[in-house]
């Protein structure tokens, strides 16, 4: 079995951050380990405070991992401080981790800031370079290019342009356009756009981690970054197909719904 290492925020409600990539790990066929680097407090209906983890711990936490188990693909989440930037580049540099994904999380869905504005230039100069796969929703692709993507087109721009900035493949994701749900990956060569219907459901807590979690794992597990992707992204449909509607706002995703079918105890356990 391969290991897949989160870097992240934990969330309280489970939906998002280091729960569900952990969710997402298993559901993937992997083991999944984590580095916190921020603890939220939130549920489904907003983030509603952040208490940062040290610099020193997270590079403990790094140490601890790489020191004692081998490490096949990085996925890299919540990053709210320049000194929480630098410690989690300079470790992986250090222990030269491969196959690292970066889920550039920037504003939560009820509008919390979960990265300190003047990170961003930072995240730019030391994580954007080492992503093998970089997966910016559009406002996040927004904020890093400094440009208005609305279209199909303005994604490819912008892929471009970020794939510039040192990422190897550049996956923007489509979920806020007007009409389908349509990603973009950018390998430096190929376009290839993916599409999915829009599901009409308000549950959609922690699909960017899911996402970016899923495709990790499956790098891990030898898929190319096409493969990885499309696998990740069918995996994420059937996720919010059937998500959960917890608490009193924004449910999450199902991460085991496929699991929990195939076992016939589903229809036992829903409600």
């Amino acid at each position: 079995m391969k290991h897949v290492l989160t870097i992240a925020g934990s969330d309280t409600c489970g939906g998002a951050g280091i729960q569900a990539d952990l969710k997402t790990f298993s559901a993937q066929g992997t083991y999944g380990m984590s580095v916190i680097t921020a603890v939220t407090v939130q549920n489904t209906q907003g983030v509603f405070g952040c208490q940062d983890i040290l610099p020193e711990i997270i590079r403990g936490q790094i140490d601890a991992i790489y020191s004692d188990i081998e490490v096949s693909a990085v996925k890299i989440g919540m990053v709210s401080k320049i000194e929480t930037i630098h410690a989690i580049a300079d470790k992986l540099v250090e222990h030269h981790a491969t196959k690292i994904v970066v889920d550039p999380v920037m504003i939560s869905k009820s509008g919390f800031d979960l990265m300190q504005p003047e990170a961003k230039d930072t995240l730019i100069q030391r994580l954007i370079p080492l992503a093998y796969v970089v997966t910016p929703n559009l406002p996040e692709a927004e904020v890093i290019t400094g440009m208005k993507i609305n279209d199909l087109p303005s994604m490819e721009e912008a892929a471009r342009k970020i794939y510039e900035m040192g990422a190897k493949n550049v996956l923007i994701k489509g979920g806020h356009l007007e009409d389908t749900a349509t990603d973009l990956l950018f390998d430096g060569e190929k376009i290839i756009t993916l599409h999915s219907d829009r599901i009409e459901t308000k549950n959609t807590h922690g699909t960017g981690c899911t996402l970016s979690s899923a495709i990790a794992a499956n790098l891990a597990r030898g898929k190319s970054v096409e493969e990885a992707v499309r696998i990740s992204k069918a995996y994420i449909t059937v996720a919010i197909q059937h998500s959960l509607a917890i608490g009193k706002g924004v449910g999450p995703t199902n991460h085991f719904y496929e699991l929990y079918n195939k076992a016939g105890i589903w229809e036992e356990i829903k409600d």
